[in-house]
């Protein structure tokens, strides 16, 4: 029996034959998962849902309701969200490259629909679509559909980076962030904002537009501020942020969310257990604030586990794109990663009050099946690029 060695791999040749072949083959993709990637992932959201069930439990069973009803539903989304994994998984991730142009349309039509009549208002923001017994937010998925369509618009080795291409990829950040804006949903604004910006400095933008970049946004932001643009709850929360000893109800909630996070100490009071979250003094703890029941419950020491699974997941995202064969699935990892990080960064640090609240839902934790899918279709398209690095 003869030995024949191959990339990565070997070859048995019996009679003549070789037998390494198909998905037994060196270079399929399916020798190469990032399962580390995946269980990283995995884990965080399985915090998220320990997190989900102690925030709501009190109130459920004050109401004399199921005190499993989000968690069961949770979990419902996550089992969803894994048929969305394997989905994105199946295909070859640079197919999404000719269909990016489909891609942005479609998710530019799903937030024209959210503002039409058949769009759900809840709070007084309309941003949900209802489909059967599901609700879509598609401020959430455009998330993703940003940087597909910002990625191929740079996915040419040594593509032109200047100010044309650069203004074409404000353009495509600045329709669904207008059109989101009036939901209206600050956050996701920002998060576009940001992505638009991530991905145009990895592309290689030269300084000078970039720093043109930067003075727009400001501009804009100032801009925004002098015409009354922001809504009144919006301007609360800023000016809480701003004086956060205040009497306001935005700067008590504030006050209740740093005291929550403060109260956890090294360890924690214990599952369940704590006393801000028990009694409900932190407003919306299973959505945009729940790192507050984290950080109260399970202390410095659960609060530290969270952001070094996210930390790793960040390091993964931005490792695959340094990994990447082609500029497309570079870009697509670097968008990923940046869009894991400016959310861990805003949503820990407004519960904390080192930024404003803008209400941005924590990938993987907060409650809500948009938020979760999307964050797992990110993570298949990061193993997708992954898996087929050398073909």
């Amino acid at each position: 029996m003869a030995k024949q060695d191959v990339y990565l791999g070997r070859i048995e040749t019996i009679g003549g034959h070789q037998l390494l072949s198909g998905w037994l083959s060196a270079k399929h993709p399916l020798r190469h998962m990032d399962l580390p990637l995946f269980t990283a992932a995995l884990a965080t959201a399985a915090l998220g849902c320990i997190a989900i069930y102690s925030a709501t439990r009190p109130s459920l069973l004050a109401l004399g309701r199921d005190p499993n009803f989000y968690l069961k539903r949770q979990l419902a989304f996550l089992a969803l969200a894994m048929v969305v994994f394997v989905i994105s998984l199946l295909f070859d991730y640079r197919q999404l490259r000719g269909l990016a142009p489909l891609i942005y349309l479609a998710g530019i039509g799903l937030l024209v629909l959210v503002l039409s009549p058949i769009g759900h208002t809840t709070l007084g923001a309309q941003r949900w679509i209802t489909v059967g017994i599901l609700q879509i937010q598609p401020s959430e998925i455009m998330k993703l559909v940003l940087i597909v369509a910002l990625s191929a618009l740079w996915a040419d080795k040594g593509a032109n980076t200047g100010l044309g291409r650069v203004v074409l990829a404000v353009a495509l950040a600045a329709v669904p962030a207008a059109l989101i804006y009036l939901q209206p949903d600050l956050g996701t604004v920002l998060v576009l904002v940001f992505l638009a910006f991530s991905i145009v400095v990895v592309a290689g933008a030269r300084l000078r537009w970039i720093g043109l970049l930067v003075a727009l946004s400001a501009g804009v932001f100032v801009l925004v501020l002098h015409l009354g643009l922001l809504h009144d709850y919006q301007i609360k929360r800023l000016t809480a942020f701003l004086d956060q000893s205040s009497k306001s109800t935005a700067a008590y909630n504030l006050q209740q969310s740093r005291t929550a996070v403060a109260s956890g100490g090294l360890t924690g009071k214990g599952l369940f257990r704590g006393t801000q979250t028990n009694l409900d003094y932190v407003p919306e703890n299973h959505t945009d604030f729940i790192f507050t029941v984290v950080g109260e419950e399970t202390g410095f020491a659960g609060s530290l586990l969270l952001i070094g699974l996210f930390s790793f997941l960040i390091w993964r995202a931005l490792r695959i794109a340094m990994m990447s064969k082609d500029q497309f699935g570079a870009r697509l990892a670097a968008g990923v990663g940046a869009m894991l990080a400016f959310q861990l960064f805003i949503n820990v640090g407004m519960t904390i009050g080192i930024v404003p609240v803008v209400g941005i839902p924590l990938p993987f934790v907060s409650y809500g099946g948009s938020s979760l899918l999307t964050s797992f279709c990110a993570v298949g398209i990061l193993m997708n690029i992954h898996m087929r690095r050398f073909i």
